[in-house]
């Protein structure tokens, strides 16, 4: 019998994993909760109607349609016996759990709101295609009651809260106050948009953490000019459906609150029974194995990948696309007898961009941009990672569009989005 690889996760982790198991003579269970793989880095211009749905997600089959050696499973993992090498979905199947010769644990992150109150019940996440969608609707149907009724204005009925200053709660917040100033100043004349607060709030006493002090005050000073309001330095005490109540004591009526603070690996991780880092991540070995397990890898974001300095790579595309491809060739050189290797990161740099003409980007050799030249970078390197050529063409119109209109197409409320 060939040897069977079940993948856990049709992620960046996963997909680079069955893409360079392409040629080689296994079969490949890919599995995921969605029938879709979701560009996550531009969910936030969903939420914010600068794309729609099917511009940052492709189906999962379509991806793998042509490699023959691949099956898909729309499931999710309920639990991983790594002894019996089996694994258990949900819906389960009509064969029971399926078995794995090796097995590639890619699943991914969820939000991680860090036990603070209310999170959970009233914030809109970040990480998949339906926090973005369900955020989108929420703004829009938040903007047509506050023109029915302008004392929802007064109580934060248009007003927003972006909790955490990484790259996706700045990328967030500058998203947003485009979105206000650009487009739903005009399509509420009637209610002050452009004087409707965005805050954005942080409990370190800087934004970006990873990055420079200066690509970091360039990120302030950008999104201050622009008329974001940024706290640093306190955190988040509560949230609740029209407020949301800092450590400081200071109360800020809005209701909406986005949470961009920080994820936790997904539960799949906890069935393994295997030692958990920070975060829940699985702790692996050199080579991105499991100790103990030399058939069981784990990769991407799940996974406390210790990177030359000792520390977790961090949890962004890179990372999980160089993983998913050093274990790809691993498997490879299993099976022509060759000895492992260790897991090797390239760092290619990072980049954040806080709306129109303004980014930041640092690049592994120290090279810095800003400005124009760092936002046209930012826009090169996400078209080229979009998976399918057509997903690339409607991006890059839409952006366009956006860029010379001023407008944005994906503004749709339907009925059944309306609370």
């Amino acid at each position: 019998m060939r040897e069977r690889v079940v993948v856990l996760g049709a992620g960046f982790a996963g997909l680079a994993v069955v893409r360079g198991l392409a040629d080689e003579d296994v079969d490949i269970v890919l599995v995921d909760a969605n029938n879709f793989h979701t560009f996550q880095p531009l969910l936030y211009q969903v939420a914010t109607a600068g794309l729609d749905a099917d511009d940052v997600s492709y189906p999962v089959r379509g991806i793998v349609r042509r490699q023959g050696n691949v099956t898909t499973r729309m499931a999710r993992v309920t639990t991983i016996d790594l002894d019996a090498r089996t694994v258990t979905l949900d819906p389960p199947g009509v064969d029971g759990p399926i078995g794995f010769d090796t097995l590639v644990v890619a699943a991914g992150t969820v939000t991680d709101d860090f036990g603070v109150p209310g999170v959970a019940e009233h914030s809109f996440g970040v990480k998949r295609l339906d926090d973005a969608l369900g955020l989108r609707a929420h703004l829009l149907d938040r903007f047509e009651r506050a023109a029915a009724d302008r004392r929802l204005v007064d109580d934060g009925g248009i007003d927003v809260v972006v909790c955490g200053g990484g790259s996706t709660g700045v990328e967030m917040a500058g998203a947003l106050r485009e979105l206000y100033s650009k487009v739903l100043a005009r399509d509420f004349p009637a209610l002050p948009v452009r004087t409707a607060r965005i805050v954005l709030v942080e409990m370190a006493d800087r934004l970006l953490g990873p990055y420079t002090e200066a690509s970091a005050a360039k990120a302030l000073e950008t999104l201050r000019r622009r008329n974001v309001e940024v706290r640093l330095g306190v955190g988040i005490e509560r949230v609740e459906a029209n407020r949301v109540l800092l450590t400081d004591g200071t109360v800020v009526h809005a209701h909406t609150s986005v949470w961009a603070a920080g994820v936790r690996a997904a539960p799949v991780a906890e069935t393994l029974g295997t030692p958990l880092a920070k975060g829940g991540r699985v702790v692996v070995g050199p080579d991105l194995t499991i100790e103990g397990h030399p058939d069981v890898f784990a990769i991407g974001d799940i996974a406390a990948v210790v990177g030359r300095d000792g520390e977790p790579l961090p949890q962004v595309a890179q990372p999980a696309i160089q993983g998913g491809r050093h274990v790809a060739r691993q498997i490879a050189r299993r099976r022509r007898g060759l000895p492992r290797q260790p897991f090797a990161y390239r760092d290619k740099g990072k980049m954040a961009t806080i709306g129109r003409n303004a980014a930041v980007t640092e690049l592994a050799n120290g090279m810095r941009f800003s400005g124009l030249l760092g936002w046209l970078a930012w826009l090169g390197l996400h078209l080229v990672y979009l998976l399918g050529f057509r997903n690339r063409i409607n991006v890059f119109v839409n952006w366009c569009w956006n860029y010379v209109t001023y407008d944005r197409a994906a503004r749709l409320l339907r009925e059944s989005e309306r609370t």
